[in-house]
């Protein structure tokens, strides 16, 4: 079954006649096509008009919904020969970090992306994305494999964050973070990043510091959750839409500030009603940046990232 979103509630009454009427069709044989076509076209109006006008808020529940795909779905469907590589070789393997080598379109990657999990099972296995150190260092070994043998990275990024226990601070979840932003802005590969659901805090940025960052149209990126940004300034987490207008998380809003390089658009009503035509949009939007990138040299790309960074700073000061 469908999940709809708090928002979404008058679509599901639609979308559920139309159900109800086209089982009723099947069953009795009787012909209500022309009932049903009028729903449908009152439900795609519907459905334009709603995603036209998301709020910020609305756009971060459309970035978590359980359907939509996850870093895994994108690997499957665009990397093939895929060889995943574990372990960060100083304390364990992290399942919120997946990685490895592969061919994504005929060339050889390094592919990264923190996963989420689909289901109950699978969540509670990738720690619903929030990588502990092991997951960070695990992927700045990646990084510099990738420098080694030339060749270059891509990235998917969808987590709430880096996970915030105990056990993660114990091991140096600040450090390895911090690291792993290092490798990407030294890698003398091209490394294109995608944030394709969530693209939260430090957790995020340490496997999208590339040399072109993308995101989905209805994704989110921020340095805090809402919910978080509420519950520091208002001391309520209710406030939460009001904390995601101001964090100005969505794409268009990170597009305007230059701190994104580029804007991949979804289906009509969201990644979640057609995965593969995201992933296909995403393939598209991947190949048109990692291709100018692939024609330079170590030191040119280094130097073309180091400015691109240092830019967001100086326009930030004014």
């Amino acid at each position: 079954m469908r999940h709809y979103l708090d928002f979404e509630k008058p679509l599901a009454e639609l979308e559920g006649k139309i159900d109800e009427l086209r089982k009723m069709s099947e069953a009795d044989g009787l012909n209500i096509a022309e009932e049903v076509a009028k729903l449908t076209e009152k439900s795609d109006r519907q459905l334009r008009a709603t995603y036209a006008k998301l709020t910020p808020w609305q756009k971060t529940q459309v970035a978590r919904h359980p359907d939509r795909p996850k870093a895994s779905d994108y690997l499957a469907a665009l990397v093939s020969d895929f060889l995943p590589l574990a372990g960060d070789r100083g304390f364990a393997d992290d399942a919120a970090v997946i990685g490895g080598i592969g061919r994504f379109g005929g060339r050889a990657v390094v592919v990264l992306g923190t996963e989420k999990g689909a289901d109950t099972d699978s969540r509670v296995r990738h720690n619903f994305g929030m990588a502990r150190p092991e997951g960070y260092r695990k992927a700045r070994r990646l990084i510099e494999l990738a420098g080694r043998f030339r060749l270059p990275v891509l990235s998917f990024v969808d987590t709430s964050g880096a996970f915030p226990g105990i056990d993660a601070e114990a091991r140096g979840q600040a450090e390895a973070i911090a690291r792993a932003i290092e490798a990407c802005l030294e890698a003398p590969v091209p490394l294109v990043a995608t944030v394709i659901g969530e693209g939260g805090s430090g957790g995020a940025i340490a496997l999208a510091a590339g040399d072109a960052v993308l995101m989905l149209e209805h994704a989110i990126y921020s340095v805090i959750s809402p919910e978080g940004c509420a519950a520091i300034l208002w001391k309520d987490a209710a406030q939460a839409p009001a904390a995601a207008e101001a964090l100005k998380l969505t794409a268009e809003d990170l597009k305007r500030l230059g701190l994104i390089d580029g804007i991949v658009a979804e289906p009509l009503g969201g990644a979640h009603r057609d995965a593969a035509a995201t992933i296909a949009a995403v393939a598209e939007a991947v190949t048109a940046a990692l291709t100018p990138l692939l024609a330079l040299d170590a030191a040119a790309l280094k130097a073309k990232r180091r400015e691109k960074y240092l830019d967001m700073g100086r326009e930030a000061l004014g």
